[in-house]
């Protein structure tokens, strides 16, 4: 799979005010959770922009070489403001898109199941499930590129385009909850922590 066609959207600008620390440099298997997320993509020839904002900057240090690092200059627009600044950051070749908060840490084999999915169904859009309940990351074809620009906080970002692409979602389901895992507090963290 070449790298010019995959690629994934790391949200990693957050003030991270619930954790009360800086979840990008917080410890997950035997890395930290920023360079644990970019190196599963990479694993399965997926390469990741990773937003990051100025109060992080400094991160980039620790990611690694194949990967983009992009800073969203005002993160505090919202999540949407670090998925456009994502997306001005890609290869005008892109076929595949994930798009990933950081504090969503997922193993390369349920980023490899959702690629597979995605393209032998050539989805527009791609959601792992668990019993029922939509989880994380999103996957989108080039196709959607367009809908993508045009999201914002008004018009609650992805959620907006999963309504509006409903009908043609691809729904790829799993066995364990680890795809509704959402790192948000030092209890959920704690808990989680492998």
């Amino acid at each position: 799979m070449s790298s010019l066609q995959h690629f994934a959207i790391i949200l990693a600008a957050g003030a991270s005010k619930r954790m009360g620390t800086c979840k990008t440099a917080l410890p997950w298997q035997g890395s930290t959770l920023l360079q644990y997320q970019a190196q599963q993509f990479l694993i399965v020839g997926v390469t990741p922009i990773i937003v990051l904002g100025p109060h992080n900057r400094q991160r980039q240090q620790n990611c690694p070489p194949e990967s983009q690092v992009v800073i969203n200059p005002a993160p505090q627009r919202g999540k949407t403001s670090s998925i456009q600044t994502g997306l001005q950051a890609l290869s005008s070749q892109w076929q595949t898109l994930f798009i990933s908060a950081v504090d969503q840490p997922r193993s390369a084999s349920t980023y490899r199941t959702l690629l597979q999915s995605h393209q032998a169904r050539d989805a527009p859009m791609t959601a792992p499930t668990y019993q029922g309940k939509l989880g994380h990351p999103l996957v989108f074809s080039q196709r959607l590129h367009s809908a993508l620009k045009t999201i914002g906080e008004e018009t609650l970002g992805l959620r907006q385009i999963i309504r509006e692409f409903s009908a043609s979602l691809n729904q790829v389901e799993f066995t364990t909850p680890t795809i509704l895992m959402d790192l948000n507090t030092p209890d959920s963290y704690k808990a989680l922590q492998q």
